[in-house]
């Protein structure tokens, strides 16, 4: 598995650029005087699958082979991940497989199905679909995309940071959160690369903690279970490209806890008059909680998702 570097993000940029406008970079007094800093909301919620991932679908799927487009794609998602390969393979004329768990959130299935794409939904959650979806690569000759261990992927939603850098570039700060790590890892690739001195910071969900368990022993671990209403970071597993770059690149690594992801999805709502899932709330929570440390900078979260379930919203508003 070859490590992206930033030559491989900036190609990835080009690709992309005439298929995905820019995300936004905003900044919401309120927020900022509530936090105590200035944060800056790169708004990945905005793209048309309401997500980041759609950068490397685009990406991936776009440099795919013709007897690989020929063959079909599947895929395991929790969601976002099968949205951008599903749009992606509308784009470019290729049947996508995606496989969920039981119980995936419906909207998000709802939209896969909208792109194109066959839905298999089998497994108790995202690590069981996948398995689910290496079977059924082997049994009908489809290309398995893996979600974390790809290059393409990374280097693809690695853009964000490249956005980042050319939208702010005495930003001072950068928090990302972490479900497979490939957001987070190609992020911080470009960001680190092009100014060493910001500080690239990760967050995770405590009932979902592998990556971060993984980044701070050196080696993938497990988690029995990913018990965290944020499905875009319910991984029980660590991928070993991603950790590596992580450990490269990422200066903190923290947890945040469900409440908190729910209040951040409240403030989002409140100040910024925008919808953040789970994971997307993940780095406002994450910042305060090092607000202290964060004061008087100038901060860039990236708002990774905004596919939010009306019941969840309803719950956090409450």
């Amino acid at each position: 598995m070859k490590v992206p570097k930033l030559i491989d993000i900036l190609a990835a940029q080009q690709r992309i650029k005439p298929y995905l406008n820019p995300s936004p970079l905003f900044t919401y007094p309120t927020l900022n005087e509530y936090l105590g800093f200035t944060a800056y909301i790169k708004h990945e919620n905005y793209n048309p699958t309401g997500a980041f991932k759609i950068r490397g679908g685009i990406n991936l799927v776009s440099q795919l082979t013709p007897e690989e487009k020929e063959k079909g794609v599947i895929t395991a998602s929790t969601g976002n991940h099968g949205q951008s390969i599903a749009l992606a393979g509308k784009m470019f004329g290729v049947q996508v497989h995606i496989c969920v768990p039981v119980g995936a959130n419906p909207g998000k299935v709802a939209a896969i199905r909208s792109h194109g794409a066959q839905i298999h939904e089998q497994g108790r959650d995202f690590d069981e679909a996948v398995e689910n979806g290496i079977r059924l690569a082997e049994e009908h000759g489809y290309l398995f995309i893996n979600s974390g261990n790809e290059p393409r992927l990374i280097a693809g939603v690695g853009t964000i940071g490249l956005e980042i850098m050319q939208q702010l570039p005495d930003v001072e700060v950068v928090m990302s959160p972490v479900g497979s790590g490939t957001g987070a890892g190609g992020t911080a690739t470009a960001v680190k690369t092009l100014n060493p001195d910001v500080r690239t910071i990760s967050v995770q969900a405590e009932n979902a903690p592998s990556i971060h368990m993984s980044y701070l022993s050196g080696k993938p671990e497990s988690t029995p279970t990913a018990n965290t209403f944020a499905d875009g970071l319910a991984t029980r597993n660590a991928f070993q490209l991603p950790l590596g770059i992580l450990r490269d690149h990422v200066d903190d690594f923290i947890l945040v806890s469900e409440n908190e992801m729910r209040n951040a999805i409240k403030l989002y709502a409140e100040h910024c008059h925008t919808i953040a899932e789970g994971a997307g709330a993940a780095t406002l929570a994450g910042a305060i909680k090092l607000k202290e440390q964060l004061k008087g900078k100038k901060v860039a979260l990236v708002l990774s998702g905004g596919n939010l379930t009306y019941e969840e919203l309803m719950k956090c508003l409450k």
